[in-house]
């Protein structure tokens, strides 16, 4: 018994080392300032979108594109409709956009698509562009989004990610927990890390890259679960810092707990892939120095050591009360279990309400309730983890998109009008 309780302690203690250099992220945009960014230059820039089945969205998208503040000149809009079954390639051409198709069940995921449509840019328009977009299709963008992306880009970052909002982060439970954690990882872990002058990460969508990367990369040769983590950290070991932007997306979670299993199943598999094709070299450059290497083992894996031996322990203890017939010890065990669980993840959540407030664009009850929930909706990781070390083979599923925006708020106290 005395050795589970040190053994409890103990990886209490590493989760803390591991990541006390989160809290400190936490303290560092209340104490550092952005620094001016050089004048921007005129960059021409492609907007790739890769999208399977989006009719319901697709439109708004590009609309908030035409609607951006910076030179329509520069801007060309590219849509590759895969594998599309109704008329998302109809639908994308009829908003203006240049859009390809592809019909391919083998090479199925939205890293082959991307290949397949900067193949197609390539050939079709060889004078190049001075940077490459990436949007999923249900995004929207503030006005002056691609205008913050290219002062970040013109002052010499080859990588830039941005700000990533909801659309939905009223609908339920599980919109809000995936929306709060997405404006952490912007506002806490993003920001924090462009301001202590380490490399940020891209996160999923919203995120440019220069002519340079293209050529280097050839195409997109990422094909995990998670191709944005393998680009972030592929580019990372290769020495690049990922720049970040105050430029507004806003993108659709997910409303249903099955949608949400799904996804996150991918991500926490997609987690495992990249962290066996490049733990090595992670730590190979953790060795050599690189905080960057070393932020990014961290939010690829030892969290969910860690939570999964500090589960099982815990469950051993439990179980050693049951059958000790000291029940006060199981359920004690239990509840500070939960407890210290709930309430360290509460912080975090009720931080970001706080300090994000005016970015939400729902009501106050719900902005109270859903930071309670927060903690309830990011322990159902923790079932996630535990199937994605036994699951075979899993494959990419899209996401159903059907909230349409009629307008973005781009920075004003109205929230985003749903019809």
């Amino acid at each position: 018994m005395e050795f589970l309780e040190t053994a409890a302690r103990i990886i209490g203690i590493l989760f803390f080392i591991c990541y006390f250099y989160q809290i400190v992220y936490i303290a560092v945009p209340f104490f550092k300032k952005r620094k001016e960014v050089n004048k921007a230059k005129a960059n021409s820039f492609a907007v790739l979108i890769c999208a399977r089945n989006e009719e319901n969205v697709i439109c708004e998208l590009i609309e908030s594109i035409k609607r951006q503040t910076y030179d329509k000149k520069l801007i060309k809009v590219f849509v590759m409709a895969d594998n599309c079954t109704d008329s998302t390639a109809k639908r994308a051409r009829e908003s203006g956009a240049v859009v390809y198709e592809r019909y391919d069940k083998k090479l199925v995921g939205k890293g082959y698509a991307l290949n397949a449509l900067l193949e197609n840019i390539s050939r079709d328009y060889p004078e190049k562009f001075d940077g490459y977009f990436v949007f999923d299709a249900d995004n929207l963008l503030d006005e002056d989004y691609i205008e913050n992306m290219n002062r970040v880009f013109s002052d010499g970052y080859d990588i830039v990610t941005s700000y990533r909002n909801s659309k939905n982060f009223g609908d339920n439970w599980i919109s809000a927990g995936y929306a709060l954690w997405f404006l952490r990882e912007s506002k806490y872990l993003n920001e924090a890390r462009m301001l202590s002058g380490t490399s940020c990460a891209v996160s999923g969508t919203g995120f440019m890259f220069s002519s340079k990367i293209l050529e280097e990369q050839g195409f997109w040769p990422f094909h995990l679960l998670t191709e944005d983590i393998e680009f972030s950290v592929h580019h990372i070991l290769k020495g690049y810092k990922i720049g970040f932007a105050d430029a507004v997306l806003y993108d659709e979670q997910p409303t249903t707990f099955a949608q949400s299993w799904r996804q996150r199943m991918r991500w926490a598999c997609g987690f495992l892939q990249v962290f066996k094709k490049y733990g090595k070299k992670l730590a190979s450059g953790m060795a050599q120095g690189s905080f960057s290497c070393y932020d990014m083992c961290m939010n690829i894996m030892p969290a969910l050591v860690l939570t999964l031996a500090s589960l099982v322990i815990n469950v051993i203890l439990i179980c050693m009360g049951i059958a000790s017939g000291d029940m006060l010890l199981a359920l004690t065990t239990l509840l500070k279990t939960f407890t210290r669980l709930y309430l360290a993840v509460f912080a975090v959540g009720i931080i970001t309400l706080i300090t994000e407030w005016k970015r939400i664009y729902v009501s106050v009850p719900k902005k109270i309730l859903y930071a309670f929930t927060f903690p309830l909706f990011m322990a159902t990781y923790i079932p996630i983890s535990i199937a994605a070390f036994f699951k075979k083979n899993p494959e990419w599923k899209p996401i159903i998109h059907h909230k349409k925006a009629t307008s973005v708020p781009a920075r004003l106290d109205s929230g985003i009008k749903i019809q």
